[in-house]
C-alpha cells in the first residue's frame, strides 16, 4: 500500500495547478487520471495529423500584470509558454442575423467602436462598461480582506457590487442599454458560461467580461501546451501522474452514525489502495460525492447536492478543411453566430431542441484554431472547432426512447454531420467541397472522457445561487477532503487553475498569494496571431519548418 501527502483525483487545470503548488512545497503528490492523457478539458487530441483542443478556445488577462500572467509566473511555468494575441480589432465577431459587429480589445476601444455603431447609446455604453469594470474589481476586493480596517471600509469599496449584485444580467443591462441589437452584442459572451441573460448572475458576467476586456489569447500548442508545462514541473518537483486508471471510491472514516468524517485513502478500479493525508478531487461535486458514497453523507451535503444544477452540455464539431480561410476574410477572432432575436429565446430553443428534428444549426461558436495558433498551420489544411449547446436530458431521452441506443447514437451523429455541412455552407460558401474530416463530440463524449455530470461543459450552472459564496467550497465538511475545478471558484482555464491554487493554499494553511510568489525570472511571450512582422526569428523558422514537413509528407 503506497502512501502520499496528497492525492489529486483528476488532472484538469485545477488538479494540475494544485499538484504543482503542493509538489513545489515539498509534498509527496500523486495525480490520478482515468483518461489515457492528462489535462481534463485542457487536453488536446489528434485526428488525421491535426490537433484539436476541445476545452481551450481563448484565454483572457494574459498581458503583463493581469490574472493569467500572474498565475503562470507564480506557478513557475510562464517561460515554457507562448501565447498568440487574437485579432485586437475584433477578437469577438458578433454575427447576429445579418448584422456583423466586432468587439475589439481594450475597454476604450470597445467604447469607441460601439459608440460609432450605436451613437444614440453613447452615454449608456460608457456607464455600463464602467459599471462592469467597477463590479469586477470590487469582487477582487472581497478576496483581499486582511485587516479590521478592510472590513470597516468594505461596504464603501464594494458599493457597486452591493447595489447591483443581486440582479440578473438582463435587468442590469436593460437599465443602461435600450437598443436590442446592442444588448445582444454586450451579452454575446453569455456563451462563455452557458446561461441566458435572464438567468445569468450580473456580478459573475462582469467578472467574465473583465477577464476578456483586453482581448483574447491562444496558447501555442493548444491546451496541451499548458498541460505539458504543468505536468513537466510536477514531475520535476517529485510528483507522480498516473493516467488510464480510474478511482473507484474515496475511503473515509465514519462516526457512530455512519457519516463520513475523514478521508484517508482511495481505492482504484484495479483494487489498489493508496493512502494520503489529504485528498483533492478535481471532479465535479456529484462525481466527487459519488466516490465518497451518498450513504455516508450528512443531511446538509445531501440537500445541497439535490438542489445543485449543472451547466449546459454541448455538441462539438472537429473539422479539417482544405481551404485558404484568410482569403475569405476570416481571422483569429471568434465568431458568435446567433439569430437576431431575444437571447433568452435563443437559449430556450437550444435547451429544448430535438436533434433529430433539426435541419440547421442556427447558433454556433466558431473557432479557427490554425488561425489562432499559426504554428499549427501546415500550409494547406485549416482546423475549425464549432460548439453549440444542447440540453442533456433532451439528448439522452430521445436516444433512449429509440430502443437501441448505440444504433440511434450512430444515426444521430451522421444526421448532425449533414446539418452541420448544410449550415456551414451558408457561412463559408464552398466549404462542403473542401471538408477533409468531421468528428463529433456529444454529451456522451463529455461523460466518457472527462467524467462530467450530465455532460456539462462548465461544471455547476453559474446562476446567482451557485457562484461566489454559494459555490461549493474548496474545503469540504469531510476532514482532509478538498475540491477544486469549475464548480468551486469559476470555470474556464484560468478560473479552474486558480481553484487548484486555492485548494493547495488551504492544505498548506497559507494565502493564495503565498503560493504564487516568484523570483521575477518568469516571462510570458506574446505575439500577434494575424501578423508575423514582429515575430522573432526562431518563431518564423518554426513556422517554415512546419510547412516544409507537410510538403515532404504530401
Amino acid at each position: 500500500m503506497r502512501e502520499f501527502d496528497c492525492i489529486i483525483i483528476g488532472s484538469g487545470a485545477g488538479g494540475l495547478s494544485a499538484a504543482l503548488c503542493l509538489a513545489r512545497a515539498g509534498k509527496k503528490v500523486i495525480v490520478l487520471e482515468q483518461h489515457y492523457v492528462p489535462g481534463g478539458w485542457c487536453h488536446s487530441f489528434y485526428i488525421g495529423g491535426q490537433r484539436f483542443s476541445p476545452g481551450v478556445h481563448y484565454i483572457g488577462s494574459v498581458d503583463e500584470g493581469q490574472g493569467a500572467d500572474k498565475l503562470y509566473k507564480g506557478l513557475g511555468i510562464a517561460n515554457d509558454l507562448v501565447f498568440f494575441r487574437m485579432n485586437p480589432n475584433g477578437y469577438e465577431h458578433c454575427w447576429i442575423g445579418n448584422e456583423r459587429i466586432d468587439i475589439p480589445a481594450g475597454p476604450e476601444n470597445v467604447y469607441k467602436a460601439l459608440s460609432a455603431r450605436f451613437p444614440h447609446e453613447k452615454k449608456g455604453i460608457r456607464k455600463y462598461l464602467q459599471l462592469v469594470q467597477n463590479v469586477s474589481s470590487q469582487i477582487q476586493e472581497i478576496t483581499k480582506v486582511r485587516t479590521l480596517w478592510d472590513k470597516i471600509t468594505m461596504v464603501y469599496r464594494t458599493r457597486h457590487l452591493g447595489k447591483f449584485g443581486l440582479f440578473s444580467l438582463k435587468k442590469v443591462i436593460g437599465w443602461h442599454i435600450k437598443d436590442p441589437l446592442l444588448q445582444k452584442v454586450l451579452n454575446i459572451q453569455c456563451g462563455d458560461h452557458g446561461l441566458s441573460p435572464a438567468k445569468a448572475s450580473f456580478p459573475f458576467h462582469c467578472a467574465l467580461m473583465a477577464h476578456y476586456i483586453n482581448g483574447g489569447f491562444y496558447p501555442m500548442g493548444g491546451g496541451a501546451a499548458i498541460v505539458k508545462s504543468m505536468t513537466t514541473h510536477i514531475k520535476r518537483n517529485g510528483g507522480e501522474i498516473i493516467t488510464g486508471q480510474a478511482v473507484k471510491r474515496i475511503i473515509t472514516d465514519v462516526d457512530t452514525k455512519g457519516i463520513a468524517v475523514k478521508a484517508t485513502a482511495v481505492e482504484m478500479a484495479n483494487g489498489e489502495i493508496i493512502k494520503a493525508k489529504h485528498i483533492i478531487s478535481n471532479a465535479d461535486p456529484a462525481a466527487t460525492y459519488k466516490l465518497v458514497g451518498h450513504e455516508y453523507l450528512d443531511k446538509k451535503t445531501k440537500a445541497k447536492l439535490s438542489k445543485t444544477k449543472y451547466s449546459v452540455s454541448s455538441l462539438m464539431f472537429f473539422i479539417t478543411v482544405d481551404m485558404d480561410l484568410p482569403s475569405l476574410g476570416l481571422d483569429s477572432g471568434n465568431i458568435w453566430l446567433i439569430p437576431d432575436k431575444d437571447m433568452d429565446d435563443v437559449y430556450n430553443e437550444l435547451a429544448g431542441m430535438d436533434i433529430f428534428e433539426l435541419d440547421e444549426l442556427k447558433s454556433m461558436f466558431i473557432n479557427f484554431s490554425t488561425l489562432k495558433d499559426p504554428l499549427s498551420y501546415n500550409g494547406r489544411e485549416h482546423v475549425i472547432e464549432i460548439i453549440t449547446f444542447i440540453d442533456y436530458n433532451s439528448f439522452r431521452s430521445r436516444l433512449e426512447r429509440s430502443g437501441n441506443y448505440e444504433a440511434a447514437y450512430a444515426k444521430c451523429k451522421q444526421h448532425l454531420k449533414v446539418i452541420l455541412v448544410k449550415s456551414l455552407e451558408k457561412i463559408i460558401p464552398g466549404i462542403s467541397e473542401n471538408i477533409l474530416q468531421v468528428e463529433i463530440g456529444t454529451p456522451t463524449t463529455n461523460e466518457y472522457y472527462v467524467n462530467s455530470t450530465m455532460g456539462c461543459v462548465y461544471g455547476t450552472e453559474k446562476g446567482f445561487w451557485q457562484t461566489g459564496p454559494f459555490a461549493f467550497p474548496s474545503k469540504t465538511n469531510i476532514a482532509n477532503l478538498y475540491m477544486c475545478g469549475a464548480s468551486t471558484m469559476s470555470h474556464g482555464v484560468i478560473g479552474a487553475s486558480y481553484s487548484g491554487v486555492k485548494a493547495a493554499a488551504a492544505i498548506l494553511e497559507c494565502s493564495e498569494d503565498d503560493m504564487l510568489r516568484h523570483p521575477g525570472d518568469q516571462h510570458l511571450r506574446i505575439y500577434d496571431a494575424d501578423d508575423s512582422t514582429n515575430w522573432p526569428e526562431w518563431l518564423k523558422q518554426k513556422s517554415i519548418e512546419r510547412k516544409r514537413r507537410e510538403q515532404n509528407r504530401a
